[in-house]
């Protein structure tokens, strides 16, 4: 692993999740659900880099929180408690329903679960 690689991940985690807020704004919420996902996808395989000088080359975010738990356990609470691990699902769901399903998001479907990034995935994540 060399750190270009992990800040590339960072960088990238972090631009998808403002443009998942950018793309809100403007009433693309199919897209703005890609974009959380790719922002939750990068941003764990980010952590496992930094720790494990490798990661998964996956798309579960349930399988990434797992890996990411031999380091902090807490983190565990995404895919035990049962309210965060629907969120966890329906977020990684969104990979490919944008790409492959034709299945679109309500606004307010996108603003929960942004919401739900904002306050309780992303403050678990940065914990580590």
């Amino acid at each position: 692993m060399s750190f270009e690689e992990a800040e590339i991940l960072r960088r990238r985690a972090e631009d998808f999740l403002e443009n998942a807020l950018k793309l809100l704004d403007e009433g693309k919420y199919d897209l703005a659900m890609f974009s959380l996902e790719q922002y939750c996808q990068l941003i764990l395989k980010y952590k496992i880099l930094i720790y494990k000088a490798s990661y998964p080359r996956v798309h579960s975010l349930r399988r990434l929180i797992r890996e990411l738990s031999d380091i902090k356990k807490d983190i565990l609470d995404l895919v035990n408690n049962m309210d965060y691990l629907h969120y966890i699902a329906r977020i990684e769901e969104a990979y490919i329903a944008a790409r492959y399903l034709p299945y679109t998001y309500e606004e307010r479907e996108v603003r929960d679960i942004i919401r739900f990034v904002l306050e309780v995935f992303k403050p678990y994540v940065e914990k580590i």
